[in-house]
């Protein structure tokens, strides 16, 4: 009996001790293992030890997990002295987070029970999670992730397994819009009103605009245009090769992965909607807007969207308009065509062309028509105070803003055709005291700067390597400019509390939008292949914004194997590399002052790549 109670006691002392063993072993295998992660080209977490970032899609009683810590860990740290606090991992987003777009997240504003007017689609509208309710994980690939089919391939098809979402495909079937094919998706160039081809479309718009060799860009006077309610991004894709490029722009809507679609196919591409704000773009950015039934009520509200569309327009711009208004005989359509003619007519728009289903208006080219209305007539002329390029957080304005003095007295916007708009001095440089030399200058220094770039960049890119290129502090756009050579396009953001530089890069024949890093941008996760950040990170610390939350955004928008190029102060390059190993990022290699004669004082250049990391879910699904 005694033998029998000591046999049973020693059992139990050695379970006790290979329990402790083994929990010693998780934990030196979790401790050491986060330390070492990111250091294969592709990597494996198990979302059973690492899901975490419940983050704000939680209900408020558990709305911490994932969330932020303390306010110790939301600053750069960057003054002598600062203890900072630096994970050694991030958790990883759940499943739930796998396409999240932080500031255009209807969970958020159904969980902060905002009280918004969906007629006027302000739940379509970027609405920011406060400090408490930001995530605080990486965002995984979803299951099957592949790198992207490279341009100009990607243009009609992209792999099903990176966007799973085929319910368009069924719904617009009719229109191809899109097409499953086995393990990717096919888009043959169709839209809701062009079936048979984009590329017929537009050069019918050109016919009836009586455009040389029907090529709508008009011997380069035609360069930026402005798809509103864009689909997948087929009319964008298709006047790429005319040296015309777009702003494709649609709602995360009942459609909700289009622009998704249109990113990953490489084409420019920006969620946003006609809805109370402005849009982020300065007055007279584009040649052309266009509307293919887009579902766009544009009577509403005295004509404000259109009037947003007018403010947008460059003198002598055109809306090419294809919607059953302009063709149909039943009684509502005729009567939304006389309003929206009368309208229009008021706003001193003339009709360019009409046939069959299409309609293009053109505006004045002056403000003679404007000084001819009879007083009263509504829609009014903004008033002499109001900020035509004030666009961040801006209610929209039932009201045509005049143009300039000079664009009155030149009759027109002066920009030189493209090719020759990228790097001629336009003339609203003289709204911000730039001189022709000092802009000559600027596009000099960002031309030697950009082939250093890609000389570093060189043993790890190849011609199709880069595709989608976002500037996050674009100034006058000369990073994008010196890359005219490269087959890739740049979206330039601008600060929005700076100077308004972003007309000046529209003025240069490229695009951008203007935003606050302090916040999200209005992307899906994965879709840029290069970050260029110009002191990005020394710009929020001045805000007092979370260096750390900008990390993870730039990790959530950027794809897997995708580059960051970051040129700021030196202790921010020391600070973002505290943070590689937890992001899964690898530094690339680190250039200093005297490696570029074009650098400024103390700024360095540091380069990243991202990793393809995936779950050990994802690892089973792609098997």
């Amino acid at each position: 009996m005694t033998r029998g109670r000591s046999d049973g006691g020693q059992k139990k002392n050695l379970l006790t001790s290979v329990c402790i063993v083994a929990s010693f072993l998780v934990f030196l295998y979790v401790f050491f293992g986060s330390k070492n992660a990111g250091e294969s080209a592709i990597e494996y977490g198990s979302r059973s030890l690492r899901k975490l970032g419940s983050s704000y899609l939680s209900s408020d009683e558990d709305s911490d997990i994932g969330g932020k810590q303390d306010e110790s860990s939301m600053k750069l740290g960057l003054d002598d002295g600062e203890d900072g606090i630096y994970p050694k991992s991030f958790p990883v987003c759940d499943d739930r987070h796998s396409e999240i777009i932080p500031c255009l997240d209807r969970h958020l504003i159904y969980q902060m029970r905002l009280k918004l007017d969906l007629n006027l689609m302000e739940h379509y509208e970027r609405h920011c999670p406060l400090l408490e309710r930001r995530y605080n994980c990486l965002i995984p690939p979803p299951p099957g992730y592949k790198i992207p089919i490279k341009w100009p391939k990607s243009r009609d098809e992209v792999w099903k397994a990176n966007i799973p979402h085929t319910h368009l495909a069924h719904e617009k079937s009719d229109q191809n819009w899109m097409i499953v094919k086995g393990d990717k998706i096919q888009f043959p160039g169709g839209g809701t009103h062009f079936h048979y081809g984009a590329d017929k479309y537009i050069a019918s718009i050109a016919n009836m605009l009586n455009f040389s060799n029907n090529n709508l860009n008009s011997e380069g006077r035609l360069r930026t245009v402005f798809d509103v309610g864009c689909g997948v991004a087929s009319f964008g894709a298709y006047l790429l090769s005319s040296d015309i490029i777009a702003m494709s722009l649609a709602p995360n809507d009942v459609h909700q992965n289009q622009i998704q679609f249109a990113l990953e196919r490489g084409i420019p591409a920006y969620l946003g909607v006609l809805g109370t704000k402005r849009l982020p773009y300065p007055s007279r950015s584009f040649e052309l807007a266009h509307c293919s039934r887009c579902r766009i009520d544009w009577l509403q509200r005295d004509g404000l969207l259109l009037l947003e569309l007018d403010r947008l327009l460059r003198p002598g711009g055109y809306f090419a308009y294809s919607s059953p208004e302009a063709y149909a005989q039943d009684e509502e359509d005729l009567k939304i065509w006389r309003e929206m003619s009368a309208l229009v007519e008021r706003m001193c728009w003339r009709i360019a062309a009409k046939r069959d289903q299409t309609v293009i208006w053109q505006k004045p080219l002056t403000n003679d028509c404007y000084l001819e209305r009879e007083p009263g007539t509504r829609p009014p002329l903004c008033r002499s105070d109001d900020d035509p390029d004030a666009t961040w957080g801006v209610l929209m304005e039932p009201c045509i803003s005049p143009y300039s003095d000079y664009d009155h007295k030149t009759g027109g916007s002066g920009l030189a055709p493209w090719p020759a708009r990228l790097t001629s001095p336009p003339p609203r440089l003289a709204d911000f005291g730039y001189t022709s030399e000092m802009f000559e200058k600027d596009t000099e220094l960002w031309r030697r700067r950009v082939e250093n770039y890609w000389n570093l960049l060189s043993p790890k890119i190849s011609s199709d390597t880069l595709r989608n290129v976002m500037d996050m502090k674009a100034n006058l756009g000369s990073f994008a400019a010196a890359l005219k050579d490269k087959d890739v396009w740049v979206m330039n953001a601008v600060p929005e509390d700076g100077p308004k530089t972003l007309k000046i890069v529209y003025d240069r024949g490229l695009i951008g939008t203007v935003h606050n890093w302090c916040e999200a941008f209005s992307t899906y996760p994965r879709t840029y292949d290069l970050l260029h950040a110009w002191t990005v990170f020394s710009d929020i610390e001045k805000k007092g914004c979370s260096g750390e939350d900008l990390l993870l955004e730039m990790d959530r928008i950027l794809r897997p194997t995708g580059f960051i190029i970051i040129r700021d102060k030196q202790p921010v390059i020391e600070y973002v590399k505290r943070y590689l190993a937890a992001l899964h990022w690898e530094a690339v290699v680190t250039a200093d002052s005297t490696s570029e004669p074009s650098q400024d004082g103390d700024e360095v250049v540091f380069v990243i790549q991202k990793k393809l990391w995936l779950t050990s879910e994802s690892f089973r699904d792609t098997e």
